[in-house]
């Protein structure tokens, strides 16, 4: 039973890993500077899958290492979780640990779960907020600034 239920955690595993890079390799678009990119599907894109507001606005390196890090926590919490239901009192010497650090460890996994998906939430959101702020920091100062600044110039 415990094989049985492994193979389809796995299964699962390599069923999102496969959907994530798909993504990455359909993209119909690429990333120009001159795109507007909208924080609302950013926000669904990272609600939809861990990563996913990361691939939108063209960050492939955070999305993998978003997906990477959910991956791991899911890994650790089902690690953790089958030590800790299949723990023997009787024969303790198996087992590194007592039984209520697997549990301790099981939930702190949960834990970064939740962290590392909000963390991509929010950053997606920022990134697609700040997309275009490169290029409009280097555009060049309209005319009346330019004479402000030509001015002050002269006058020391």
């Amino acid at each position: 039973m415990c094989s049985n239920s492994l193979t389809v955690f796995f299964i699962r595993i390599l069923f999102v890993l496969c959907f994530s890079f798909s993504l990455l390799q359909g993209e119909a678009h690429p990333d120009t500077s001159n795109s507007i990119k909208s924080p609302k599907k950013a926000a669904s894109s990272a609600l939809a899958f861990p990563g996913g507001g990361q691939l939108y606005n063209g960050k492939i390196i955070k999305a993998g290492l978003i997906l990477a890090g959910e991956v791991i926590a899911i890994v650790n919490w089902y690690n953790n979780s089958q030590l800790y239901s299949s723990y023997d009192a009787d024969n303790d010497a198996e087992y590194p640990l007592p039984k209520h650090r697997y549990l301790e460890k099981r939930n702190k996994s949960v834990w970064w779960f939740g962290f590392i998906y909000i963390y991509g939430l929010i950053d997606a959101i920022v990134d697609a907020h700040l997309h275009s702020f490169e290029d409009i920091m280097a555009e060049e100062l309209g005319n009346n600034q330019k004479k402000t600044i030509e001015k002050k110039k002269e006058d020391q």
